[in-house]
């Protein structure tokens, strides 16, 4: 069976084809390579020197620096020569869009180019056009002899060559005849959790020395040994298409599964004596002079509150999951559900008619490999809802494994997934949330989540002194730890389109080629448009990529030129060079004049 990662059941990395970049070593299971790309105008060498050192020093390996035009190009043997003269020897990266010529000239100079195909040739004007096969390999054609020359140049002086695709690079030619999908780009599924990736870039808005420990934090969760998940089954037939989203059949069980968003379960165990003010750490505020709760947008479906029962009456919607015990000394069993284990419910003299969350620990060292027994005992129960985590170091492919168990033996219980992180900062924190449910979500499996903290990570996020993570930023800064990972489960489930439930941003990071301070004009326009729940807007700094990358907005505003904006709608080009000074009041009369605008509250 041709899968498009080595194992779908544990880390393995993608056997590649070793490349030489300057004196760095990259793919065939060297390290995966930290990049990053410089903000600032290339034609600034001393500027642009200094804020690649200050990358260098947090530990970049690959620095990309934007050519748009040869006089960039050119002058990146300065950049290059007064790095050199400071002692750094990482390579660069000449980072080529519409003109040829420039990476032409960057091949002699740096140790690698970057071209993209989108744009070096073809056009890209949102047109469609029909093309025969005769057309296309005419076009084809036109390509080989356009770059072809370039081919030469790295061939001559050993430099490296980057092949870039991305969404916003697709030309009307590849659009045309394969539309907006990832056929127009390559079937891959380009996940690290998968093995699949040599070099890694995290695009922020911010300064790119901060992508860097961001970068770092993913990279060194595959340093561990690969053999991680024997005692996984392998699998013998994959019962969904990776490369098509299509979330997992299931029934409903009240408020999970089926057509339900997904759910968000916080965990509140550790709270001891809770009362109605910790709940607005998930949501809920209660006002004491008027008896009244307000539900936020992000507010949980779930508590787990462990043994405990609460003294107080609950806001409408929220229900409560607590141990069997505890559920048998409920008086409101409308209001709490049991969890229990697969074992526990299956010896369970006692369980809920509504609703039971049973926990299944995915292949643990109890566990023989192919004992299902638990899991026949509860399938398609109609009051099941399983929770599904792994101890295992490969927690993602084991919950993997077992959901395709479930769909291999046609068992439509929904599932919550439960992820539990032991992060030292708030950066792993979130990068183990995010690849452990994101990943499944993104493949349709999953119909709830919830989060949480071994102890001792629980101990230090929740103490006074609670450690920043290496980049500066503290994401628990004024926040409780369940503030934090509530707000957390909210951002996952948005970004991976399941559960909408605030304003969506698309900002592309900064780069040399941005036409405004884009960190500054991205905080302003959330400041003014962040309650608008459910609409989509991108903040693009400059032409390049910006209407490609930012094609399934609903609201545009581009860089156009120095101190100009475009406004788009969709794709549409609403307004053109509009001043910068009142851009964002142009933005709002856009929202307003599409009946996409609400006042804040």
């Amino acid at each position: 069976m041709q899968l498009y990662t080595p194992s779908l059941t544990e880390y393995k990395r993608l056997a590649t084809k070793e490349v030489k970049i300057g004196d760095l070593l990259l793919g065939n299971f060297n390290p995966i390579r930290v990049q990053t790309m410089t903000t600032t105008d290339t034609m600034n060498t001393i500027g642009t020197v200094e804020q690649s050192i200050r990358c260098i020093e947090a530990g970049a390996e690959l620095v990309r620096i934007t050519a748009p035009s040869k006089k960039e190009a050119e002058n990146l043997l300065n950049i290059k020569n007064e790095l050199r003269k400071r002692g750094y020897k990482t390579p660069l990266v000449a980072d080529i869009h519409f003109t040829p010529n420039a990476a032409e000239i960057a091949a002699r100079i740096v140790e690698k180019v970057r071209v993209n195909p989108g744009n070096y040739v073809d056009k890209k004007k949102f047109e469609l056009i029909e093309y025969s096969d005769a057309d296309y390999l005419e076009e084809i054609e036109r390509i080989r002899e356009r770059f072809t020359p370039l081919v030469k140049i790295c061939k001559e002086y050993g430099t490296a060559m980057r092949i870039g695709t991305n969404h916003g690079s697709l030309s009307d030619r590849i659009m045309s005849r394969y539309g907006d999908t990832a056929i127009g780009m390559v079937d891959i599924g380009t996940l690290l959790e998968d093995g699949i990736g040599d070099t890694i870039r995290v695009s922020l808005t911010e300064d790119p020395e901060f992508e860097i420990p961001v970068c770092k934090d993913l990279v060194k969760r595959y340093s561990f040994n690969t053999n991680s998940n024997q005692k996984v089954p392998a699998v013998e037939k994959i019962s969904y298409d990776p490369f098509t989203y299509k979330r997992r059949e299931t029934f409903a069980v009240d408020n999970i599964g089926d057509k339900h968003v997904p759910v968000v379960v916080a965990d509140l165990s550790r709270i001891q004596n809770i009362t109605p003010a910790d709940l607005k750490n998930v949501g809920y505020t209660y006002d004491e002079a008027t008896d009244k709760w307000t539900i936020g947008d992000a507010a949980a479906d779930y508590i787990f509150t462990g043994h405990q029962l609460l003294n107080f009456a609950l806001p409408g919607t929220l229900k409560v999951i607590v141990y069997p015990n505890a559920w048998l000394s409920a008086v409101d069993k409308t209001k709490y559900f049991p969890i229990f284990s697969d074992k526990g419910f299956t010896e369970a003299e006692i369980t809920s008619k509504e609703l039971n969350f049973v926990m299944i620990d995915c292949y643990n060292d109890e566990t023989p490999v192919n004992d299902y027994t638990y899991l026949e005992s509860v399938a398609n129960d109609s009051s099941v809802v399983l929770c599904l985590s792994s101890a295992n170091k490969n927690a993602l492919q084991s919950v993997r494994r077992m959901m395709i168990e479930l769909m291999n033996r046609n068992i439509k219980n929904p599932v919550v997934l439960i992820c539990d992180s032991n992060g030292q900062t708030s950066d792993e924190h979130l990068i183990h949330y995010a690849i452990e449910t994101g990943g499944l979500l993104l493949d349709g499996l999953g119909d709830g989540v919830c989060l949480g903290m071994g102890s001792k990570s629980y101990e230090a996020a929740a103490s006074s002194e609670s450690p920043l993570n290496a980049s500066g930023r503290n994401y628990l800064s004024n926040q409780t730890v369940e503030q934090f990972i509530n707000n957390t489960a909210f951002s996952i489930l948005q970004a991976t389109r399941t559960r909408i439930s605030k304003t969506e941003y698309i900002s592309c990071p900064s780069c040399g080629r941005t036409l405004f301070d884009l960190q500054e004009t991205t905080a302003k326009i959330r400041s003014v448009t962040n309650h608008l729940k459910g609409v989509k807007i991108a903040i693009m700094g400059c032409i390049v990529n910006g209407p490609g990358e930012m094609a399934d907005a609903d609201f545009g505003y581009v860089g156009s030129g120095p101190g100009k904006i475009t406004l788009y709608k969709g794709k549409e080009v609403v307004k053109r060079n509009v001043d910068s000074e009142v851009a964002v009041d142009e933005l709002i009369n856009l929202l307003k004049e599409s009946e996409a605008w609400v006042a804040p509250a």
